[in-house]
């Protein structure tokens, strides 16, 4: 039966257990566009915007020479960002009441095929089957080391990455320092269900369906510079995007990480965490779907 045959909504107490269907999660590697070199020259040349707006203004009145900054520490490194998209779709039907103005002070009662409905305040209520189908869609950026939204990310996927989700670590360069991601892609994925979800208010549900057609984790290559302005007695550190050369003051350098091999089996989580999570709004309990859990215990 298509969904404009069916002909009423019958009452139904809905408690779901919802399974939900993750794809299967890669690690993509961005390769630097900007040479090493280049990355340098960028940053000596942009070294004085690493300082803080005092320095920097003062700077204007006694131009500072070159001798007066040193690079006192540099290190390219992998940064990670986190791309997910989560969808759901629902069919399903719902009682209503529907508001029908009558056409004159006259018309007392309305009759439509075999009913009768008497006129109230003007108006008639005819009670009707509503046939819905809803769908919601999710997809987030978020940086893997601040956890912050950054939609600029968006802007890297087109260059086409390496999918190194194999033997990851083979593919990154020995001197290169790979930071693992701090935001955990469970918590990222209950965030971006819970907005996704809502509460729906049915008779009967028809079909329901939640995907996460994409959890994937994006390396990208930056290069960092720490100078010293020796009359001053500061330090600041300045980045340099390995793909667009771009400039931004840093806060951190991660020497913490140099030597140290990642582990891809720390890097994704979903299995462990998102089994059996709650997401609010529509009283669903969400299960992991056997087919991923399936995948995770083959790795």
């Amino acid at each position: 039966m298509g969904m404009g045959q069916r002909l009423g909504c019958r009452k139904t107490s809905i408690i779901r257990s919802m399974e939900i269907d993750v794809a299967k999660e890669r690690i993509l590697l961005f390769s630097p566009q900007i040479p090493k070199n280049d990355a340098s020259s960028i940053a000596w040349q942009k070294k004085l915007s690493a300082f803080d707006a005092i320095s920097q203004v003062s700077s204007f009145l006694s131009r500072p020479k070159d001798d007066d900054f040193e690079c006192v520490y540099e290190e390219f490194r992998y940064e990670p960002f986190w791309h997910v998209v989560a969808q759901a779709k629902y069919v399903y039907d719902r009682s209503s009441s529907y508001q029908v103005k009558a056409s004159g002070a006259e018309v007392k009662q309305v009759s439509i095929d075999t009913k009768t409905y008497d006129v109230e305040s003007g108006h008639i209520h005819i009670p009707v089957c509503e046939n819905c189908v809803q769908t919601e869609e999710e997809e987030v950026f978020i940086d893997g080391i601040s956890g912050k939204t950054i939609n600029e990310y968006r802007q890297y996927l087109s260059l086409s990455p390496q999918d190194i989700t194999t033997d990851s670590m083979k593919h990154f360069p020995k001197d290169a320092i790979v930071i693992p991601p701090q935001t955990r892609v469970s918590a990222i994925m209950r965030d971006a269900l819970s907005k996704m979800i809502k509460g729906i208010q049915a008779d009967t549900i028809h079909e329901e369906e939640i995907k996460v057609p994409c959890v994937d984790l994006y390396y990208r290559p930056v290069y960092a510079f720490q100078y010293t302005w020796k009359s001053k007695g500061k330090k600041s550190i300045l980045e340099i995007d390995g793909i667009t050369g771009n400039s931004t003051t840093g806060n951190r350098t991660f020497q913490e990480y140099i030597g140290k091999v990642l582990d891809p089996s720390f890097l994704f989580d979903v299995g462990a965490d998102a089994a059996g999570m709650l997401i609010p709004g529509g009283s669903i309990a969400v299960k992991v779907a056997k087919k991923y859990l399936d995948t995770r215990k083959k790795h």
